[in-house]
């Protein structure tokens, strides 16, 4: 099921599909490693619940709703 990196749940992880941003901001989330095909993790989601941390190729980072609302994963299943 497709949905937005901001619907992940925390400790719930999926693969990116695509990313809707563009100009600066879009080359920045690909500088910080949100490409196509990376798996990615929601760790935790700030006490008033925007940024959220999530885990990419071994990097914590955090990204605010505005950001991760345009990023599509395909999540994946629990096992």
């Amino acid at each position: 099921m497709v949905i937005t990196l901001s619907q992940l749940s925390p400790g719930n992880r999926g693969r990116i599909h695509n990313i809707l941003l563009s100009g600066q901001i879009r080359n920045r989330i690909l500088d910080l490693g949100f490409t196509p095909g990376a798996t990615v993790k929601s760790i935790r989601r700030s006490p008033l619940g925007d940024p959220v941390a999530y885990e990419v190729r071994d990097t914590l980072i955090a990204l605010r709703a505005e950001e991760s609302s345009q990023i599509t994963i395909a999540e994946e299943e629990l096992s």
